[in-house]
């Protein structure tokens, strides 16, 4: 599904603006995504960052994925795309989220310690447009302490997690159908696939 900026309701530009201006801000976002509904910032922010790991109370060694809406955005987040990466996004029929070797210029602490990066291409109409308008990947994390169950809904997400983000975006916050967390595939330079969640 191929959501351009301009088929959107009032409704989502103004949220988009109004979310776009917080994350340039270094401000922290309660968003929904093509999965379920995350936490998010600048993903080059590391300050920003570090608030969501603060606010997940979750170990830095947890690297968190990035949501970008383009593949061409691909290029400047890890040293070398390898060629599988491509086929596997073409292939996708739902969220597929892909773990990439030599990430960069992003926040140090969403850099996995063994130099991985995970990153996925939102299809979604709020989140794609608002990684259009910021310009930067964002952060997307599940909106929840770490090691507690995630959210499906926005029902479900606590009153501690609503009061520590600086924004929360007013769509979609009456859908009552369980959302999915994306399927995760690691890849390898050489064209190495692994499944890490199906």
């Amino acid at each position: 599904m191929d959501v351009q900026r301009n088929t959107l309701t009032e409704e989502y530009k103004k949220a988009v603006q109004e979310a776009a201006k917080v994350v340039k801000g270094g401000g922290v976002i309660l968003y929904p995504t093509d999965t379920i509904w995350g936490l998010g910032c600048d993903a080059t922010n590391e300050e920003a960052v570090q608030r969501i790991f603060t606010i997940k109370e979750r170990a830095e060694s947890k690297a968190m994925l990035l949501l970008i809406d383009s593949d061409a955005k691909l290029p400047g987040l890890v040293r070398e795309v390898p060629d599988i990466a491509y086929q596997l996004i073409d292939a996708a029929v739902s969220p597929l989220t892909l773990i990439y070797p030599g990430g960069r210029n992003v926040a140090s602490s969403l850099i996995a310690p063994e130099g991985t990066l995970g990153i996925r291409i939102t299809h979604e109409a709020f989140s794609r447009a608002l990684c259009a308008a910021v310009r930067v990947p964002l952060v997307s994390t599940s909106a929840n302490k770490s090691g507690q169950p995630a959210p499906q809904i926005f029902a479900e997400i606590s009153e501690e997690i609503k009061a520590a983000v600086d924004y929360i975006v007013p769509v979609r916050q009456d859908e009552c159908t369980p959302a999915r967390p994306s399927e995760i595939i690691s890849i390898g330079l050489g064209g190495e696939v692994k499944i890490l969640r199906s």
